[in-house]
């Protein structure tokens, strides 16, 4: 048994003071993973800054990193703040309005209450990116409500597709319609386009039906019901987001509303993003926020070839069908990520420093390598060509063991503060709950972190 606590001090919550205890089925304690062992000792829980100038910081940071409309959603609360090292009073400002590319913006500043310095800020709005446009003719769950069909999944918990119809915010409405057949297999620019609804409807269903039998986990939040997806998202939007807020997926239309970023790997990664936050949390900023969009590629990877879809055959590409750089090229390459021109193949002192979506770079890498191995080799009739850090040769696991891997670590050992150094801990730990200490498996997780340089 896993079970993750929250920890309060003083009536507190403590940020970055989570943490996991392992009992064994007879009742005795495995262990204890914690995001700190630092002791909790403060002197006063009187804070000597005002809220007003924490408030004023987070909306500074928002405002430098190009929001728009912006305001602290709720005044600032009092937290302790446990992730930077010696635990400190502070206050957590959470600001609301919009990103510089119109996404949603939910940035949490946090000040320390004794001196005003900004101690830290991530985004919790995560991006990523019938007859569908991606995935060619497929069934989807619908449900019949008196004359009309609506785009509504009873047999997985009741997840709905929605239109916002170039709005940002808001439910949408629920897309309905009279003969049960959606779309055209063409996106087009109208807003009510159904097209890129049935792509966002296959994602989801497939993404359950993932998790489900991959791993027995029932949704998102493993209690039976479904988030919900929303699609045509203000104009020209080229993105697609998960947000805790609304507990959805929403889709943009990209570049002329014509080329919705609603493909299958790109609906997994962003439901992968819910279940990450409801699991182990991690922060979205730093080592740790690489790992939070790494395990959404990988576990998106995982969704599409779970599909066994034949127009979108799974890959080891993220975002390849998109065409989001508009030369035919995916967004990010897990054999060797630095083929996008900015992601990390390997693990260094300062990839912490880089966005998430590049310092993903090296657990993708460290995925591809774990379940391919290193070398040059054809997959399903694409080329990979996956070198190492240190000149070794790698012998994959397979797929289905590395997801494993992966999704036992993410649940089970990770907390909110897991950097590589510690995503290689929780991934050993891991390999040898499921397969032993000294499995080939084990022996091979060692291996593929070394490869990737963490050691």
């Amino acid at each position: 048994l896993h079970t993750r606590y929250e920890r309060t001090y003083g009536g507190l919550p403590v940020l970055g003071g989570d943490l996991i205890v392992h009992t064994a089925r007879s009742g005795k304690a495995e262990g204890v993973t914690e995001s700190t062992k630092a002791t909790i000792e403060l002197a006063s829980l009187t804070p000597k800054v005002a809220t007003g100038k924490a408030e004023s910081q987070a909306l500074s940071a928002a405002k430098a990193a190009g929001s728009e409309k912006t305001a602290a959603d709720t005044a600032p609360r009092k937290v302790i703040w446990a992730a930077g090292g010696k635990p400190v009073l502070a206050y957590e400002t959470v600001v609301g309005g919009l990103q510089d590319d119109g996404t949603p913006n939910e940035l949490h500043v946090v000040t320390d209450a004794n001196t005003g310095k900004k101690l830290f800020e991530h985004q919790a709005v995560e991006t990523g990116s019938g007859k569908t446009q991606y995935s060619g003719t497929v069934t989807l769950g619908t449900a019949k409500s008196g004359s009309k069909y609506q785009l509504k999944d009873t047999s997985r918990g009741g997840h709905q597709t929605t239109n916002l119809a170039r709005k940002t915010s808001g439910k949408g409405t629920l897309f309905t319609d009279a003969d049960d057949v959606w779309g055209t297999g063409t996106a087009s620019s109208s807003p009510t386009d159904q097209t890129a609804a049935a792509d966002a409807a296959y994602g989801a269903q497939v993404t359950w039906d993932f998790y489900k039998n991959t791993f027995g986990r029932s949704g998102i939040k493993n209690d039976g019901k479904a988030a919900y997806s929303r699609v045509h998202y203000g104009s020209n939007y080229v993105n697609a987001f998960w947000d805790d807020g609304c507990f959805c997926m929403t889709y943009g239309d990209g570049e002329g509303d014509n080329h919705p970023l609603t493909a299958l790997d790109v609906a997994g990664h962003e439901m992968s993003h819910g279940v990450t936050s409801n699991t182990a949390g991690l922060e979205y900023s730093g080592e740790s926020g690489g790992l939070n969009e790494a395990t959404s590629d990988i576990f998106g990877t995982g969704v599409e070839f779970y599909a066994k879809n034949a127009t979108d055959k799974g890959d080891y590409l993220i975002g390849e069908k998109i065409d989001i750089n508009g030369d035919g090229t995916p967004l990010r390459y897990m054999d060797k990520p630095s083929k996008d021109g900015g992601s990390a193949d390997y693990w260094s002192a300062g990839v912490g420093d880089k966005d998430v979506h590049l310092s993903s770079g090296v657990a993708n890498h460290f995925f591809y390598l774990l379940s391919e191995g290193s070398g040059a080799k054809t997959i399903d009739g694409v080329k990979y060509d996956s070198p190492t850090s240190n000149g070794s040769k790698v012998t994959g696991i397979g797929r289905d063991k590395a997801l494993k891997v992966w999704y036992k670590a993410l649940t089970e050992y990770m907390t909110s503060t897991t950097d590589y150094k510690g995503a290689r801990k929780a991934t050993l730990s891991a390999a040898s709950a499921l397969y032993g200490a000294s499995s080939t498996e084990y022996k091979t997780v060692a291996a593929a972190w070394a490869a990737v340089n963490v050691n």
